[in-house]
């Protein structure tokens, strides 16, 4: 295999959101990689932290936005990619009014938007929002998380629609996604269940089976970030996902 026939994602954390800390990050990572380029790079949270400060427990560790303004760790994103060493740049867990607020200040616009998606946590709006623009969007826990998978791949009406296509349920959990024009990125370390989630592309879900997924949505956010929301911290669920 070939490097060009590998696509590298990786991200910036939180605590390299000062524009200085964004590069020598980036090197960091592909020097751990041995590569010379990602293929995209992605701002992790719109959250930012004090450096060397990974995972705050004193609120007063995190960087207000207004300290340390997204369009500021983003233009210094810009940069990677006029370097070479990002191919492709974006961002994850941003809301639309972030991505907004970001287009009005950018000179390159994200290219991806990676954020938390299944049938239980559908973010029709935001998902409509970047395919409009012009950003991809790629699903994180498309499968949702350990505490919900077994309940998606029980659910009635993913198992009925499985029945009409003589699949597995959670094959069609990504078709949906999938017929969404999102990007899905399951995980798994076994060779069977990986060809499993690859042959879900082949899937066509009719209009009636893509809304008996839709009425599924609980807005059941699994991945809510309230390590980032601790008492006193400058972030709360509502602004960080509003």
């Amino acid at each position: 295999m070939t490097r060009d026939e590998l696509f590298v994602t990786s991200k910036l954390w939180n605590s390299e959101h000062d524009p200085k800390d964004v590069e020598p990050a980036i090197r960091s990572t592909l020097k751990d990689l041995g590569l010379d380029y990602v293929n995209l790079y992605l701002m992790h949270w719109p959250i930012a932290s004090q450096r060397g400060e990974d995972m705050p427990s004193d609120p007063s560790k995190f960087i207000p936005l207004d300290k340390m303004p997204i369009e500021k760790t983003w233009a210094a994103m810009e940069e990677l990619k006029t370097k070479g060493l990002a191919k492709h740049i974006g961002v994850s867990n941003f809301s639309v009014s972030k991505l907004k607020d970001l287009f009005g200040k950018c000179k390159t616009l994200p290219e991806m938007n990676q954020i938390e998606l299944h049938p239980y946590l559908q973010q029709t709006k935001l998902v409509d929002f970047c395919l409009g623009s012009g950003l991809l969007v790629t699903a994180y826990s498309p499968l949702g998380t350990a505490a919900s998978i077994k309940n998606l791949a029980a659910d009635p009406a993913i198992v009925e629609i499985a029945k009409n296509h003589n699949c597995e349920p959670l094959q069609i959990v990504l078709a949906w996604n999938i017929e969404r024009s999102v990007i899905v990125i399951p995980k798994s370390v076994h060779a069977e269940r990986i060809t499993e989630n690859l042959k879900a592309a082949e899937i066509d879900l009719t209009a009636a089976e893509m809304e008996k997924v839709a009425e599924l949505d609980k807005g059941l956010r699994e991945n809510p970030a309230d390590i980032f929301t601790i008492p006193g911290s400058p972030y709360t669920q509502e602004n960080l996902w509003s």
